[in-house]
């Protein structure tokens, strides 16, 4: 089996990166203290998560423009390689919407360990999720996509 097979294979039997960041939401709901956050705490997390969501949002619009596939379990069907609008600042804006839509319900709900699904959330993404797909994206463009991950972090 070729490792560009054994990678299909892989990305057709995970779960996709969102299904993870609404297990974490549930996750919070149950971790955080009774009764919810104070109104100040609710403020900072719609806000944190409006910018959130406008960041995922301009990803995925950015995607869609250059005619590529938003869909993190085939990263090997991208026809083009991305690198402008949000990509220019970090390679998954996407992800980090998610975590930050995590953090910013953490900041609203208050409690220490609503803290712990943002944590789990983060450390599948960056070990579990995005090493095959840079694995599959170097596959597809190469050098370009190598000086790209020279010149643009992972996360921020």
């Amino acid at each position: 089996m070729s490792p560009a097979s054994s990678d299909a294979q892989w990305y057709e039997a995970k779960v996709p990166p969102p299904l993870l960041g609404l297990a974490g939401l549930f996750l919070q709901h149950r971790l955080a203290p009774a009764g919810g956050g104070s109104w100040p705490r609710r403020a900072a997390g719609l806000g944190l998560s409006g910018g959130a969501v406008a960041l995922m949002g301009s990803a995925a619009g950015t995607f869609r423009r250059r005619g590529t596939t938003v869909d993190p379990l085939h990263p090997d069907r991208a026809e083009q390689l991305v690198t402008d609008g949000p990509f220019a600042r970090t390679r998954n804006p996407m992800y980090l919407g998610m975590a930050a839509v995590l953090a910013a319900h953490a900041v609203a709900r208050g409690g220490v360990l609503t803290w712990l699904p943002v944590a789990g959330f983060v450390a599948a993404i960056d070990r579990i999720q995005v090493p095959p797909e840079e694995r599959a994206l170097h596959r597809v463009f190469g050098q370009d996509y190598a000086d790209y991950t020279r010149t643009v972090r992972r996360w921020v």
